[in-house]
């Protein structure tokens, strides 16, 4: 998910799809120069990312900061075919590209399912007991 207009409740958070990671650790994307989150991005662009594994109850919170990108052969670089189904191709005019640049990050990393997780945030209610139910942490960028 991305979340912009971070400075208002309730802020504004999408699904989208990462499309690359590139050497200098930037994170791109793709998206109608018309949308919500775009004009959000112009007017602030403060912007957090969050991924989920669910089947494996891993867990990444990213912040930063995004830039729209309107370069055709940057947009040709990262774009595919199943980006037809919400974009009419790399050379539209309202296909844009967007750029976050990460600044800092946490995970949460849990080594057991989810059914075994439920039951020992249960069992830590019920005990009072603080129980080991995976790891956290701030990544250094």
């Amino acid at each position: 998910m991305m979340a912009t207009h971070l400075g208002n409740a309730p802020f504004d958070a999408i699904p989208m799809d990462t499309k690359m990671v590139d050497q200098q650790g930037d994170i791109w994307f793709l998206s109608d120069g018309a949308s919500d989150h775009n004009a959000n991005i112009k007017n602030d662009s403060r912007t957090q990312l969050l991924y989920s594994g669910t089947n494996d109850m891993k867990f990444l919170s990213v912040y930063g900061t995004s830039e729209i990108v309107t370069d055709v052969e940057k947009i040709k670089e990262i774009y595919d075919k199943a980006d037809n189904a919400y974009l009419n191709g790399p050379e539209d005019p309202n296909t844009t590209a967007i750029r976050f640049t990460p600044k800092e990050a946490a995970y949460w990393d849990t080594s057991e399912n989810k059914l075994v997780i439920l039951f020992k945030m249960a069992k830590a209610v019920v005990t009072g007991e603080n129980q080991d139910i995976g790891s956290s942490g701030k990544m250094n960028l």
